[in-house]
């Protein structure tokens, strides 16, 4: 499913790294940030959360709202947050629900070979809970909050 720029980003709830519900809807009135990686603890995945928690005092200032989402659960997302100091939400989506109704899990080419699996993409909801900005395949895992922050600031 395709996800467009001015249409109502669609409602989700997942559990969080402390096993808490977290909705979209909890934040209303707020910039949302979303985005949807494959696995913590791996390199890129690494690298773009590394740098979301490197923008985060820039985020913080604007009222901004950032959530990571991937398939990995609590325990995961705990360990993967702590050891690398991150301050924002991490959300489990094991079924890939959510990554779907977002278009972050399907077709994707590895190494040349098709493959199921989640793809990496940002979604900037507006205060409003409308699509601003919609990254559908992120290339550079490492200079993608670079370019997220550039928007939010554009």
């Amino acid at each position: 499913m395709a996800l467009e720029e001015g249409k109502a980003a669609p409602a989700f709830t997942l559990t969080d790294a402390k096993g808490e519900k977290v909705s979209l809807a909890d934040f209303k009135g707020k910039d949302v940030v979303v985005y949807f990686y494959p696995k913590d603890d791996t390199p890129g995945c690494t690298k773009e959360a590394c740098g979301f928690r490197d923008h985060w005092s820039a985020l913080r200032k604007k009222g901004v709202v950032v959530i990571g989402i991937s398939p990995d659960d609590a325990a995961s997302h705990a360990k993967f947050a702590a050891k690398y100091t991150l301050p924002f939400i991490l959300l489990s989506d094991p079924e890939r629900k959510v990554m779907e109704k977002y278009g972050a899990y399907g077709e994707k080419v590895m190494y040349g070979k098709k493959t199921l699996g989640v793809i990496r993409s940002t979604v900037w909801i507006g205060a409003d809970g409308k699509v601003r900005k919609h990254w559908a395949r992120v290339a550079k895992a490492e200079t993608h909050p670079d370019a997220v922050l550039a928007a939010l600031e554009a």
